[in-house]
């Protein structure tokens, strides 16, 4: 019997909270999932849940990391 080995590579990526009527939302920009909790930590723990699974089916390509800034605009 044969037992492959399969090495894990993590990856940092990036996670956005904000709060949303009644509930966190946490989304990853990178790879484009989200998730929700009641807090912080769960709406994380939910989107690592999430994004780990979408990775399974749809692996990430080898990019360049992302910049994010932020920038002001006038209401109008």
């Amino acid at each position: 019997m044969t037992t492959e080995f399969v090495a894990s590579k993590s990856k940092t990526l990036t996670a956005i909270l904000y709060w949303e009527e009644d509930v966190y939302v946490a989304e990853c920009p990178e790879v484009g999932t989200a998730s929700q909790g009641e807090t912080v930590e769960e709406a994380l723990a939910n989107l690592k849940e999430a994004t780990e699974l979408y990775l399974e089916e749809f692996p990430l390509s080898t990019t360049s990391p992302r910049l994010i800034t932020t920038f002001e605009v006038t209401n109008a």
